[in-house]
């Protein structure tokens, strides 16, 4: 997709700092971390969203949550991390490139969702 910004940093027309890149999939920091380990892991194929994802993907998908946990741990996150993919407007998605934000540190995340 030309003008999509995660397309862009997957042909090198934008700067990243990337952790990972195989032939499937990217890896690189969030330039506005939500916490000290934040980075998103991205497919190089264009997928707009969770939502349009197919059975063909699954593969790229499992391959994806597969390499999540390994990125974490080599970024400092060995006692957790959180993983998140926003999708659509309602879910806050802002690129519509699918992508896994995951996100940690040392210290305890806040909690996402508020009982009571």
């Amino acid at each position: 997709m030309e003008n999509c910004i995660f397309c862009k940093i997957i042909r090198g027309e934008i700067p990243a700092t990337k952790i990972h890149e195989d032939e499937d999939t990217l890896a690189f920091l969030d330039i506005h971390p939500a916490a000290p380990v934040h980075f998103l892991l991205i497919p190089k194929l264009h997928i707009a969203t969770l939502s349009d994802i197919d059975v063909q993907h699954q593969q790229l998908l499992g391959k994806m949550l597969w390499l999540a946990p390994r990125l974490a741990a080599s970024q400092g996150c060995t006692d957790g991390f959180r993983t998140i993919i926003n999708t659509g407007r309602v879910g806050g998605q802002e690129v519509f490139h699918l992508h896994i934000h995951v996100i940690g540190g040392k210290d305890r995340l806040p909690a996402m969702i508020h009982h009571g």
